[in-house]
């Protein structure tokens, strides 16, 4: 049906929005490389109907008759992608959608030429059609349906840029893809869509969605046809920074950390606000939520998470959905019947012994928790939860307890886990001796540690300490100052008990590391005064060794917050929502390097969303279950404020900060570890060169020199305002990198996709595999160590019955389920994944017109796959006894591929969990 000239006159309006695949993050343009198997088959059904449905237009239309002179037909088909399960409300949306097209109230496109027109000056345009078939193929079977429209334009139209659609149905839909052909001299248009259309009604006054071909452009090299709307379509993604955000917003903005407290709820809730001068942190994307009730500063939270504000195209796919709401009920059930307990029981159900702890991962719930009879009588529901459940009630065995189930005892493994566990990037290289806190003295105390030559003299191998330091074989990991500031409110909270820890480690003539000395410290009791230290050196009897187990949990639980709150969640999720955020709001579509970037950026948005909801805000999970509790904030904010920086996120120049590598020009990557069997460093050099050489070749392809990079406007403003509003906090520091040259540009770009891709599968992957064994790792502690001066009955108890102490000071039950139920969610990679190196090319369009950068990306494709390959072979090098041995895991987290589920490998190209 022909459109009319108000329909025309709104379709001349650019879109108000732009966007992306759900969870990608673009309107206009953007890529879906399709996954899993079955996704594989869907894009080859997709390439099929489109391939089809083409000629079978053109020969339609020879029959019903040639265009006009002057005249060129052209004939656009779209992919649009159907929900798999709707529910009635959206199945009655439907039928009228189909009602609505059959009275013209249906979808036009309109194509928008790279000409101007030589007298209005205004891009040339086709005039709008509407898609045909809409209606008649309603009830078409299959995942995606091929729509189909047809125009009429001058034979001087040029080549098709843009197009804009208008969506006059009741609903949204979701468009992958828009080919168009004909008698075109540039050939069939591809524009790579990925992204929910909204209706007329939810789009800003008369707006409707532009959408540009897989062509990159840089600002300058913009055709003249699509200048004017490149510009709009930005300034819309901005917004104006006011007002509430609605879910169908496509609008990406900043705001402070000022959502993770609920005042109105009672003082308990409140949390100070991450972000400004007096907390430095990074910025968020905006919601625009009101106040809370209670303190203007504070934004009032919403209970539902669906109901989060994150850009449209940012939300979850529907299978990751789906994926990640069967990871959120199980974790629900698992949670569910410890938490009714501790609800009517006084009962703090500590584990009773160790097999209690093994039964969560292969007995029923009653033998899990090992409840009374009468307590199942109060609830007598729970029996059915029990008997209809009982599949996802248990838990399953971590890896860490697979090859070996008494490994985690031993002191090898508790070193071997600091370069081949969760947290691999803590370990630094011991220079001074004794250690030295940064701390003020004048408030903490004497800033030398405690350690003296004496504890660990007879533990390396005839070495003097400063033999043993010359020769590069003292390492540490020192969460020292890390703790200090926060120990006195964190020691004060019921069931919390903490030190501030340091571990000291030898490296053998084996290439294995052996723990020779732990220090555990409290605060002084007065300014200024020596802090309470205790150093523990490896057991010799019975007690020591009890003694010795617990200080090895102590640093473990100090460990997994630092893990948790400042590697993981600050480093990785946190730094990079700004630079995401501007990349939306300051880089076209079109602009090579948002293509670059585009894949790396797909639903870290919506996941820090969630988290703010409910892992990271008062009383959520990580507070719940981590030794930190209600400071997990204020000591990631710390972090930030003293030890981040950018230029040193880059894994070589990580290892160079640590003191685990040294520069060498003759090694492959320009550095020599110290540690030559260091599977986290050995394995993620292999991917940062791989990235390296990719970003590398692909900057060349647009900045020959650096006048281009200098004058690129767009890149420049992402770069800026990266640092300038979403890290303000740190914006005057001197060590952010320059951006003036291709070099600049590789390297900042080779960080960014890092931390995003193989930064945070090695610190995300292995949560539930190889930390899923509370005893193994406490996230947290509730009791000190026994002493007999400062409590005497305890310290017989602990003498009576050294195994229950150490369990009891572990997490109790509910404590210990919940956190497993989350790092298993968090450990699982959905069905729909897009990992590292896959080919981006399995739908109707391409990621990029651009067959130079098509080559390029190849390349890299093969050198992940390489890299995989060798990261097998070293796994079954059994000179690499860090990783390979009689009941050593391999380390695989660097592995790229993976199925779907928890696994303990798998790299994604973006922090989509």
């Amino acid at each position: 049906m022909a459109a009319s000239c108000r329909e025309l006159a709104g379709l001349a309006r650019p879109a108000a929005t732009a966007s992306s695949q759900p969870g990608r993050g673009r309107n206009e343009l953007c890529f879906a490389p399709l996954r899993q198997e079955g996704r594989r088959r869907g894009a080859k059904v997709v390439v099929a109907a489109v391939s089809e449905e083409l000629p079978r237009l053109a020969s339609a239309g020879k029959g019903a008759g040639r265009p006009p002179q002057g005249k060129v037909a052209l004939r656009a088909a779209l992919t649009v992608r159907r929900k798999q399960k709707e529910d009635l409300k959206e199945a009655v949306a439907g039928h009228l959608d189909a009602l609505w097209d059959m009275v013209g109230r249906g979808v036009l496109l309109d194509l928008i030429s790279t000409k101007i027109d030589p007298r209005t000056k205004k891009a040339v345009r086709s005039g709008g059609a509407s898609i045909k078939d809409w209606c008649q193929k309603q009830g078409a079977k299959g995942e995606h349906v091929v729509y189909t429209a047809e125009f009429t334009v001058d034979a001087g139209f040029g080549e098709p840029g843009a197009v804009v659609v208008a969506n006059r149905h009741h609903r949204e839909f979701f468009l992958e893809s828009i080919v168009v052909e004909g008698a075109l001299p540039c050939g069939t248009v591809y524009f790579d869509c990925n992204s929910w259309v909204q209706t007329t009604g939810e789009l800003p006054g008369d707006a409707n969605r532009v959408f540009f071909s897989n062509k990159p452009y840089l600002p300058s090299q913009t055709p003249p046809g699509l200048r004017e709307i490149r510009e709009k379509v930005l300034r819309d993604l901005r917004g104006d920074g006011t007002g509430v955000r609605k879910i169908s917003d496509q609008i990406y903005d900043y705001a402070m950390y000022n959502d993770l407290g609920n005042p109105d709820r009672g003082k308990e809730f409140i949390r100070p606000i991450l972000g400004g001068e007096k907390i430095p942190y990074p910025r968020r994307c905006r919601t625009g939520r009101p106040p809370t009730d209670t303190n203007m500063l504070s934004e009032s939270r919403v209970e539902k998470p669906h109901r989060i504000y994150v850009p449209r195209d940012e939300t979850f796919e529907e299978l990751k959905q789906g994926a990640f709401i069967s990871g959120r009920l199980r974790a629900v059930l698992h949670t569910l019947i410890p938490s009714l307990i501790a609800s009517i029981s006084a009962d703090t159900h500590n584990f009773q012994g160790f097999h209690h702890v093994d039964n969560l991962y292969k007995e029923g719930l009653r033998l899990k928790l090992g409840l009374q009879e009468h307590l199942f009588q109060k609830i007598p529901f729970v029996q059915k939860i029990q008997e209809s459940s009982e599949g996802m009630l248990r838990y399953d065995t971590p890896s860490i307890l697979s090859k070996d189930k008494f490994a985690w005892l031993r002191d090898d493994e508790f070193a071997r886990q600091a370069i081949a566990g969760i947290n691999p990037v803590s370990i630094e290289r011991l220079k001074v001796f004794p250690p030295v806190s940064k701390l003020d003295p004048a408030i903490y105390g004497p800033s030398e540690s405690s350690i003296t030559e004496r504890h660990i003299v007879g533990q390396l191998n005839g070495l003097t300490v400063q033999e043993a330091i010359d020769k590069e074989k003292l390492f540490i990991v020192d969460h020292h100052d890390v703790y200090m500031p926060f120990l006195d409110r964190i020691n004060a909270i019921e069931g919390r008990k903490a030190y501030a820890t340091r571990a000291l480690f030898f490296l053998t003539q084996g290439g294995t590391l052996k723990p020779i000395a732990i220090e555990l410290s409290l605060p002084p009791t007065q300014s200024g005064e020596p802090q309470p230290s205790k150093v523990l050196t490896p057991a010799c009897d019975a007690t020591s060794n009890w003694i010795w187990m617990l200080g090895k949990a102590h640093v473990s639980s100090n460990d997994a917050g630092v893990h948790q709150l400042v590697n993981h969640w600050l480093r990785t999720h946190a730094i990079m929502e700004p630079f995401i955020l501007a990349a939306h709001r300051r880089m076209s579509a079109m602009h090579p390097i948002f293509k670059l970037l585009h894949p790396h950026m797909r639903y870290t948005l919506e996941i820090n969303a969630l988290a703010r909801q409910s892992l990271i805000n008062a009383e959520g999970v990580i507070e719940s279950c981590f030794t930190p509790g209600p400071v997990s904030g204020e000591i990631s904010s710390a972090y930030y404020s003293n030890h981040w920086r950018f230029d040193l996120e880059g894994l070589p120049a990580d290892l160079l900060r640590r003191g685990v590598a040294v520069e060498d020009s003759t090694q492959p990557h320009g550095i020599r570890l110290l540690i030559e069997d260091y599977p986290y460093a050995n394995d993620g050099l292999l991917l940062w060169s791989a990235i390296g050489n990719w970003v590398e070749s692909y900057v060349k392809l647009y900045y020959p020199d650096a006048g281009t990079v200098q004058s690129d406007d767009e890149l420049q403003e992402w770069y800026h305002e990266s640092i300038h509003v979403g890290h303000a906090d740190l914006a005057g520091a001197p060590w952010w990198p320059p951006l003036s040259t291709p070099r600049d540009l590789a390297a900042i770009l080779t960080t960014l996709v890092w931390l995003a891709s193989a930064q945070h599968a090695a610190l995300n992957f292995g949560q539930y595999p190889l930390g899923g064994y509370v005893p193994n790792r406490p996230p947290l502690m509730r009791r000190l160590l026994p002493d007999p001066e400062r409590d005497a009955a305890e310290y017989a108890m602990f003498l009576a019955d050294p195994h229950r102490f150490f369990l009891n000071a572990m997490p109790g039950v509910l404590e210990a389920t919940k956190f497993m139920a989350v790092v298993d969610t968090l450990s699982t990679h959905s069905p729909d994944e897009e990992y590292l190196g896959e080919s981006l090319d399995e739908g109707a369009a391409p990621w990029t017109g651009d067959e130079e950068a098509l080559e390029a990306h190849g390349m890299f494709a093969a050198d992940v796959r390489r890299a995989e390959e060798t990261i097998e072979g070293r796994n079954a090098d059994h000179g690499r006894r860090n990783r390979c041995g009689a009941g050593v895991l391999p380390y695989e987290l660097l592995a790229p591929s993976s199925p779907p589920g928890v696994t303990c490998r798998g790299v994604p190209n973006s922090i989509s969990i």
